[in-house]
């Protein structure tokens, strides 16, 4: 199976200004009105999927909005792109509850959710709100599994059919949920490289998603995929392989540092990131890229910036989900989709 390559933007919704350039530095401070106006313009540009982190507590001010309610919003206001949460919080919402979530948003969004299921991270937002995180990777993935197979049973039902569902952590009595718009149902992606995750993403997915990483743990970890797909008989190819990163494009290298010169400008004082090569870059001593950037982002001019896709590409890689560092600024994304996402398309076909 051959997937298109697909483009997908990652709304700023929270602000994370500093010298570690995690995301979205060049935010001050969130501003809601203008993370949903990014969505709005990446749809009308023509990226193929819009993305919202999910978190309680994230960045400046711990001000993140929350995801669910965020993409709700995304939904009602664009028309072509695939919605979805990246990494989909299972302990923030009870699995039942989330399934009817997914189905109403499905079916109001004419069939464009993508569930990226997940455990979640960051066990001090969980305890902060009083929610449950059990401690272990293990404890997590059976509670979490358990409600996949609770979500997946209710998008089965009927008035005529309902759900009782007895589980070691989970139950319903006579549950219907209107099933979801897509058949049988919408995407299910995974994330993280974990045995437990390789291993549902194998039996259940339909895609898998990587954090940040250069090529060569890319290639490791999809090794470990396609591994445990064969183990159960099942093709790898069936998978939709994403790569979520940062990126800063510009036409020029001048470009670029101007662009990273106001990141770092909202946190004066603050040490460079990396080492001597980013202030060698920095102050043009210099016109390589520094490694802390090159390892694994997209960094540079559209011509750089598609050769770094293309590398990608030739591991298996079919979709990118971009954090543009320069958001809420759209210069970036309109260039990208401008120069660089129509002849990656182009040469992938």
């Amino acid at each position: 199976m051959s997937h298109p390559t697909r483009f997908g933007y990652c709304v700023p919704i929270f602000a994370m200004p500093g010298g570690g350039l995690f995301r979205v530095p060049n935010l001050p401070r969130l501003d809601p009105q203008a993370a949903l106006a990014t969505a709005r313009l990446a749809d009308s540009l023509g990226y193929d999927s819009i993305w919202v982190a999910d978190h309680l507590m994230l960045g400046h001010e711990q001000a993140i909005l929350e995801g669910w309610t965020t993409l709700a919003a995304i939904a009602g206001c664009t028309q072509q792109a695939k919605l979805g949460i990246i990494h989909q919080g299972h302990y923030f919402r009870h699995p039942a509850v989330a399934a009817k979530m997914i189905a109403t948003l499905d079916q109001l969004s004419g069939g464009r959710f993508i569930y990226f299921a997940d455990t979640g991270t960051r066990a001090s937002e969980h305890h902060a709100y009083g929610l449950n995180y059990p401690e272990g990777v293990e404890a997590r993935m059976a509670d979490f599994l358990e409600g996949l197979e609770l979500t997946l049973e209710l998008w089965r039902t009927s008035e005529a059919a309902p759900l009782t569902f007895e589980g070691a952590f989970y139950r319903t009595h006579e549950a219907v949920c209107t099933p979801p718009l897509q058949t049988p149902h919408p995407p299910i992606w995974f994330g993280e490289a974990h045995p437990l995750t390789f291993d549902a993403a194998a039996r259940l997915g339909q895609g898998w998603n990587s954090v940040p990483v250069g090529l060569a743990e890319m290639a490791r970890r999809l090794d470990a995929l396609r591994a445990a797909c064969a183990n159960i008989g099942r093709d790898f190819a069936e998978l939709e392989i994403s790569y979520e990163t940062q990126i800063v494009i510009a036409p020029t290298r001048d470009g670029i540092r101007e662009q990273l010169r106001a990141m770092l400008a909202l946190t004066p004082g603050a040490a460079l990131p990396g080492g001597t090569d980013f202030a060698d870059f920095m102050a043009g001593r210099s016109d390589a890229y520094p490694a802390y950037l090159t390892e694994a982002w997209l960094v540079g001019t559209p011509d750089e910036v598609r050769a770094q896709i293309a590398a990608y590409q030739a591991l298996g890689v079919s979709h990118f989900m971009l954090w543009f560092m320069d958001a809420p600024e759209t210069a970036g994304m309109r260039l990208f989709m401008e120069q660089v996402a129509p002849r990656c398309k182009d040469s992938a076909n």
